[in-house]
This record gives structure tokens, C-alpha cells and sequence, in this order.
């Protein structure tokens, strides 16, 4: 008998992990077709499409998966998905917007009303926090046996627009469309 609870054993943990990992590569998979709809299959020139794909290699999702999703993707998928934004207060009058991607509207929308009420906020209009709020791309960078100074010129020079060293690791800010060709000029660099 402790033959077969061993098996049973392993074969839970497996789907448990196997589980997670499909729930992740789905997810990365619904935002690069997404990503494909808006802006085109070809990374080079869409750059949330190159994040996307640098996040699904980090993930450890097959490169064969990624190009099907492109090619899925460009070619008329069924189910379309799109990318909504709702706004809303949280507890104590804290200003949320939170990104979705959906396939049906109307059961996403339900879902956030219920979860803003169930946590003690309240869903807002289409405006109400988002004047307070920018969109930015943040790239973190090592400054182990490195010059912030030097580190500062590089990023700046490549079209950073701002600059914060700490001790162990500096920030690097930009705009959301230059944020890969940042990326790859500070990689190009050594950073």
C-alpha cells in the first residue's frame, strides 16, 4: 500500500505544479495576444509585445508556445480579448486602477464591483483616479563594481528621462515606448 500512496503522492504535487505553471503561461499568453492585436507580431517595432516576450522566457514559457500565440494571434483568433481599466478607492480613500483582460465584459465588471465591495472600497467612473497617475517604465539596475555616475550618462544618453542611485541598486525611469530600446542600449552597454 505505501507504494501506491507514494505514487499518489508524487501525482498530486505534480498536478498541483503543473496547474500553476499552466495558469501562469496562460496568462502571458492572453496579454502577448493582446499585445499582437494592438501593435503587431513583430517585436522590433512593438515594444510591449518584446516586454512581453522577455517576461514569458523569465517564466520559462517555450519559445515554440510564444510563436504560436503570435501566429494565433495575427491570424484571427475567435475569442477576442481586450484590455479594460477600472478605477476605483480602497479602503481608507486610496486611489486603485486595476488593468484587466477580459473576454466578456459585463461578468469582469460584476467581479470588480463585488471585489472593491467585498474589501471596503467602492468602484469609481472612468476618470475619477486616473489624472493621479502616470504610466512609466522602471528599470532596475545592479550597481555592484559599477559607476552610478557613468551609469547615469549611459541611460540619460540612451533616452531615460530621470535618474535615482541608491546603494546596492539604481533606477533607471522612462517612458513606456522607449522603455525596451532603453533596455537594450544599457544591456549593449554591460549593465
Amino acid at each position: 500500500m505505501s507504494g501506491h500512496s507514494k505514487w499518489n503522492n508524487i501525482k498530486r504535487k505534480k498536478e498541483k505544479t503543473d496547474g500553476a505553471r499552466a495558469k501562469v503561461f496562460t496568462k502571458i499568453g492572453r496579454e502577448i495576444s493582446v499585445a499582437v492585436k494592438e501593435g503587431g507580431g513583430n517585436p522590433a517595432s512593438n515594444s510591449k509585445l518584446a516586454a512581453l516576450i522577455a517576461k514569458a522566457k523569465a517564466n520559462s514559457v517555450p519559445n515554440d508556445n510564444i510563436q504560436r500565440i503570435i501566429k494565433r494571434a495575427e491570424g484571427g483568433d475567435k475569442t477576442e480579448y481586450e484590455a479594460i481599466t477600472y478605477e476605483g478607492y480602497g479602503p481608507g480613500g486610496i486611489a486603485v486602477m486595476v488593468e484587466t483582460l477580459t473576454d466578456n465584459r459585463n461578468r469582469t465588471a460584476a467581479n470588480m464591483r463585488h471585489y472593491f465591495d467585498k474589501f471596503g472600497g467602492n468602484l469609481g467612473q472612468m476618470g475619477c483616479v486616473s489624472f493621479m497617475f502616470t504610466q512609466k517604465g522602471v528599470i532596475v539596475v545592479d550597481l555592484e563594481d559599477k559607476d552610478p555616475d557613468e551609469l547615469m550618462m549611459d541611460a540619460l544618453d540612451a533616452g531615460a528621462d530621470d535618474f535615482d542611485a541608491g546603494e546596492d541598486a539604481a533606477e533607471v525611469t522612462t517612458s513606456p515606448e522607449s522603455f525596451t530600446a532603453v533596455c537594450e542600449a544599457l544591456e549593449q552597454k554591460g549593465y
